[in-house]
């Protein structure tokens, strides 16, 4: 190896012990209001990003991650930093969720992204069994609004932690997908990992 890359790949080194160490200060001093990392995953490449309270945003590659970011510092705090170590868990339960040995996610979560009747439509998601689904107007009705399934639709479309709150498991009527923030492919994928593995 010549001197030249020695000398790089040692700066290399030095710059990443550098980024931990002030990930670390900063976690310590309070400083870090949103962590996020970005995560390889079966669907593509994950954005996730947690408070101190729990995962806030899980979002695809086609959502513009850069996008979302800038939607996290207006929405909670300007104070985010990449700093994996907190989404440590939610990246084991996902990697377990994929590789299909879980079927429920216990990582805590932070809900300050869901509020009203979409935030009863979220909280209603996490009750949908492992493999079935329902649809937008079942959602609706069980809910005690029978006439807002397109409410239903817009919460699902807005949720903003997919595949942890599995609004892939909402479809139409007739049993077609509907949408899904993280486009159709991607729905169809996870229903279909889901029933293949509860079969």
């Amino acid at each position: 190896m010549s001197t030249l890359h020695a000398a790089y790949d040692a700066t290399s080194a030095d710059l990443d012990r550098l980024s931990s160490h002030l990930v670390a200060r900063a976690a310590e001093a309070n400083l870090v209001d949103v962590a996020y990392v970005i995560d390889d995953s079966p669907l593509g490449r994950l954005l996730l990003a947690a408070t101190a309270r729990g995962v806030v945003r899980i979002s695809f590659e086609i959502e513009d991650h850069d996008a979302q970011l800038a939607r996290l510092a207006r929405q909670i705090s300007p104070r985010v930093l990449a700093a994996p170590a907190r989404l440590d868990q939610l990246r084991r339960e996902l990697d377990g969720y994929f590789a299909g040995t879980r079927t429920r996610f216990s990582v805590p979560l932070d809900r300050s992204l869901s509020s009203g009747y979409r935030r009863s439509v979220h909280e209603h998601l996490s009750t949908i069994p492992y493999g079935s689904t329902e649809s937008y107007a079942q959602v609706a009705t069980l809910l005690g609004k029978p006439k807002a399934s397109r409410a239903v639709g817009t919460a699902c479309a807005t949720n903003p932690l997919p595949i942890v709150v599995p609004c892939h498991r909402v479809v139409r009527s007739d049993g077609t997908l509907g949408g899904y923030a993280g486009g159709l492919p991607a729905k169809r994928a996870l229903l279909d990992r889901e029933r293949a593995e509860h079969n």
